[in-house]
């Protein structure tokens, strides 16, 4: 099992990709703090037997090394021994949006989650946007 996150930080959206290709968005974890986070995100990456994470980075902007450094320290915070792959994620969220499936107004995590979904479908089709 492969999981997506979209870190974020207010949310965290997850999406799980199963290996008949077929990727899922699940219930956004909702960040009071890194702890917090850290550790929900952990429980579900356990709970659903993930061996592999893929990270959405984005890539280019005066931000990068800031966003990636911050990425990079979340990850290290989670109790997760498996692999881990960083991959663009710019413009996810706007190509989430643009499915008009979530109620953009709803803070809820939905669009985080189909973010993550996104990020994941770069990675399996080896897509860098």
């Amino acid at each position: 099992m492969i999981a997506g996150l979209d870190i974020g930080l207010k949310r965290i959206g997850i999406a799980l990709g199963y290996p008949n290709g077929v990727v899922v968005p699940i219930n956004a974890v909702l960040r009071k703090n890194r702890k917090q986070a850290s550790n929900d995100v952990s429980k579900v990456l356990k709970e659903w037997g993930v061996k592999t994470i893929v990270v959405g980075v984005p890539l280019g902007g005066s931000s990068e090394d800031e966003m990636r450094r911050r990425v990079k320290h979340f990850v290290g915070l989670l109790d997760f021994s498996g692999e881990v792959f960083y991959q663009d994620e710019s413009f996810s969220s706007i190509e989430a949006s643009s499915l008009g499936v979530v109620n953009q107004r709803k803070k809820d995590g939905k669009l985080d989650s189909l973010s993550a979904k996104i990020i994941v479908e770069r990675f399996l089709s080896g897509i860098t946007k």
